[in-house]
């Protein structure tokens, strides 16, 4: 047995979410929006596609948002997508400590840490 990959990473946000959530991850991210299955789908959040990999956005009804822990997003243009955050009033924070990697995180519109970098 060998684990052949990730299927999916969730992060959490509070009920009422799901406008916001697609607003964020859909809209400004240009993530694609996947069907939920009718019984999970009545539990609230969504689920988007990033590549070969989903993002699950999970309701918690005690949330306190994920400030370490995050995703970590492959961009193709890191420039274009920083320049998308900062128009839509979103700060962020570059970081070089892995040489020969340009990269910077942002927290989504819950305050969960995620992480950009050029790939």
């Amino acid at each position: 047995m060998t684990i052949t990959g990730i299927d999916h990473v969730q992060v959490a946000a509070p009920a009422g979410c799901e406008e916001q959530a697609r607003a964020f991850y859909g809209g400004l991210l240009g993530l694609e929006e996947l069907p939920k299955p009718a019984e999970l789908a009545a539990r609230g959040g969504c689920w988007l596609r990033a590549g070969r990999q989903e993002l699950h956005v999970g309701v918690d009804n005690v949330f306190v948002p994920a400030r370490k822990a995050h995703p970590g997003f492959t961009v193709s243009d890191l420039d274009e997508l920083a320049g998308r955050l900062r128009g839509a009033g979103f700060a962020l924070t570059y970081d070089d400590s892995i040489p020969g990697t340009r990269r910077f995180h942002v927290e989504d519109p819950f305050g969960n840490r995620l992480e950009f970098r050029q790939g």
